[in-house]
């Protein structure tokens, strides 16, 4: 099962009312086709009520577990909303310094 799948799967157990799940690897640096290394989640989910920032993203890492280890997810950019404030949110990413130059 794709390290994608597996986040998705594990990403349940809070719930989401909106699950999105982007794979970043092919703009950072030793990107090959197949690669998976650098995610983005935005995820809205009544779990995050009442928590701060670092509390939501404490959350995210209980859930997804060792899939954050160095021969697995090297990067995970969490984006974690309650429903009412996730409309409109700008979750975009930088681009990466060592992004491979077109």
């Amino acid at each position: 099962m794709s390290l994608e799948l597996q986040l998705r799967d594990r990403l349940q157990q809070l719930a989401p009312t909106y699950l999105e799940i982007v794979n970043e690897s092919s703009g950072h640096g030793g990107y090959f086709p197949g690669k998976e290394s650098h995610f983005k989640v935005v995820i809205v989910s009544e779990a995050f009520d009442g928590l701060r920032l670092v509390q939501r993203h404490q959350k995210v890492y209980a859930a997804v577990g060792d899939l954050l280890a160095p021969s697995r997810i090297h990067a995970l950019a969490i984006h974690a909303f309650v429903e009412s404030e996730w409309q409109g949110q700008d979750t975009s990413s930088p681009e990466c310094a060592h992004a491979p130059k077109h």
